[in-house]
């Protein structure tokens, strides 16, 4: 809904941000990662039901739902910025839980770089839009199996702030090549 409503009212580009689990083994927590493509494994879409033809086309094609020029923009920001901001494919699931290990190995098979509970109902329903979407995840953790630590929602809480001065400044950086 938020998304639609930010539609109507006539923004044009959604910048999307979220925590991940690590599944790439090449990430470390606190990297940033932008969001290359996904996978929808909430067995949910926000598009099922009778389609509002002022919001978008019943039947998007999903082929680029993260815009190639925002992408560009961020890895631009990154570069004058120093931070190292790598690709990523993100599978989205549901939650609340943190996944088991055989789950992290499928979707590992499954190509999957980063898992989360978000943006992906977003990314889909900005996309249908015509929204010029991108999106930016931050390892907070190594995805279970991966790492031998426990998971620890305090530990996601305190990487996630300690990335938080690194995130913003690519967020406001990428913004002012917006302009």
């Amino acid at each position: 809904l938020p998304v639609r409503v930010m539609s109507q009212m006539g923004i044009k580009t959604l910048i999307l941000t979220n925590a991940s689990g690590g599944i790439n083994e090449n990430y470390r927590p606190g990297e940033l990662v932008y969001i290359a493509d996904h996978l929808n494994l909430t067995g949910n879409n926000p598009l099922i039901g009778p389609n509002d033809d002022r919001l978008g086309e019943r039947f998007p094609d999903m082929t680029e739902t993260y815009n190639k020029k925002l992408i560009n923009l961020f890895l631009e920001a990154a570069n004058e910025l120093g931070i190292e901001l790598k690709p990523g494919i993100y599978a989205g699931v549901v939650g609340p839980s943190y996944e088991t290990p055989a789950e992290i190995q499928m979707l590992k098979t499954l190509g999957a770089d980063l898992v989360g509970m978000s943006t992906v109902p977003e990314a889909i329903a900005a996309h249908h839009a015509g929204l010029n979407v991108s999106a930016i995840s931050c390892v907070t953790n190594m995805a279970a199996g991966i790492s031998k630590e426990k998971l620890n929602h305090e530990d996601v809480k305190l990487v996630a702030d300690q990335a938080k001065d690194k995130f913003s400044n690519l967020l406001f950086k990428t913004i002012e090549k917006m302009r």
